[in-house]
């Protein structure tokens, strides 16, 4: 079966292929935090590595996410995503059952550069195959994205339970979402045609680095995404540290991607109708300011509002995915404006977690590291406000 045109069956199939690789994009991620406690103790792991954990996500993205255009031109954005699942599969089968901190890091690595180069190519395709749905299939995908990183921020425990408390096994499960999105994507793949889900189309390519729309959407995915693994990376912990059982830290801790399987879709619908989604960003920066200064003041007085909170500023990441897609006049300029805004926006990102888990060890607390990531919500804002503007490359 080769996917060649825009029928009607063509896109049912492209569709599913896309929510079957967003599923996975957050599976690496969020399945490390509520065992961390267990991988830091079985690895002889500190605070300090422990937050370098966290910012490796945001280092591969930064850096495999660039190689992306170039990638996706020479094999075609099909084969990319493909090649991504593979090495996303083989890393997470493999990370858990190393035998030190180096190679837990390596093999995460390799699971996270996957995650790039389909992190990178799903908004073109997006925009390629469902041109004037951008915003509806964004919502759909990163909902997908969000059942994903939900589960595997629910499960990891209760499935590291049943396998007589062996965290290895309870991460090794996860590589089997991963095998089970290859079939469409090799499908699809298989095709020597030009395809309606090619990014390429003739034009000359454009300098996005020469637009402040393109730096605005970078600083806000940078800002959003510090706040975002802070989450997956330390929220968790923070509960714990309070007081909460590890079984309710990881219940709260879904809760945050919980919230996001309703609001991808309904925002992402919204904001692809709006000429501006300058609105939505403030609205959004709002809600993480009130987040993070409740745990500032107390994790255990209300941590059910903390995290529901929190969860609603997540809604950042379909928002800025829905304003990238937006923000392009062609499937081309949005692969470019997409591995510039994710590369860029993840380098901003990379010091967040690490600066966390120093400044914890530094203070002693929490207090610190959550009075800094209230303070990161304002420029968020304000890159959030840019970003949103009715303006295209």
């Amino acid at each position: 079966m080769l996917i060649k045109e825009k029928t009607r069956a063509g896109g049912l199939f492209a569709l599913t292929a896309l929510l079957l690789a967003a599923v996975n994009l957050r599976l690496a991620v969020t399945s490390i935090g509520p065992v961390l406690t267990e991988i830091r103790a079985g690895l002889g792991m500190s605070a300090t590595v422990a937050g370098l954990l966290m910012s490796v996500p945001v280092l591969c993205f930064a850096s495999i996410g660039l190689a992306a255009p170039r990638l996706a031109e020479r094999f075609g954005p099909t084969r990319v995503v493909l090649g991504g699942l593979l090495l996303l599969a083989v890393g997470l089968t493999i990370r858990p059952f190393t035998g030190g901190p180096a190679l837990f890091l390596l093999f995460s690595a390799v699971a996270l550069a996957g995650i790039a180069l389909v992190n990178v190519l799903l908004p073109s395709i997006v925009k390629a195959w469902f041109p004037d749905r951008v915003g509806t299939v964004t919502g759909l995908y990163s909902v997908a994205l969000n059942i994903g990183a939900t589960t595997a921020a629910a499960a990891t425990v209760p499935i590291t339970g049943a396998f007589g408390d062996d965290w290895r096994l309870g991460l090794a499960c996860w590589s089997l979402a991963a095998l089970f999105a290859l079939p469409p994507w090799l499908l699809m793949a298989r095709s020597r045609e030009v395809t309606a889900g090619d990014t390429t189309d003739g034009s000359a390519p454009v300098r996005v680095s020469r637009h402040p729309v393109a730096w605005a959407l970078a600083l806000y995915f940078g800002m959003q995404s510090t706040s975002a693994y802070v989450i997956i990376g330390w929220l968790p912990e923070i509960y714990r540290d309070a007081g909460l059982s590890p079984a309710l830290a990881g219940v709260l801790f879904a809760v945050t991607s919980l919230l996001g399987v309703p609001l991808s879709f309904l925002l992402s619908a919204y904001a692809g109708r709006l000429r501006s989604q300058s609105g939505i960003a403030l609205v959004l920066g709002l809600f993480g300011i009130a987040g993070w200064a409740g745990l500032w003041a107390s994790p255990a007085a209300a941590p059910w509002v903390w995290a529901v909170l929190l969860g609603v500023v997540n809604a950042a990441f379909p928002l800025v995915l829905t304003m990238i897609a937006l923000r392009g006049r062609t499937p081309a300029t949005v692969v470019q404006l997409s591995a510039f805004a994710q590369s860029i926006g993840y380098l901003f990102a990379i010091p967040g977690p690490i600066l966390v888990g120093v400044l914890h060890d530094a203070s002693g607390g929490w207090r610190l590291p959550l009075a800094l990531m209230a303070a990161l919500m304002v420029p968020q804002i304000i890159a959030g406000m840019a970003a949103g503007r009715n303006r295209q490359i």
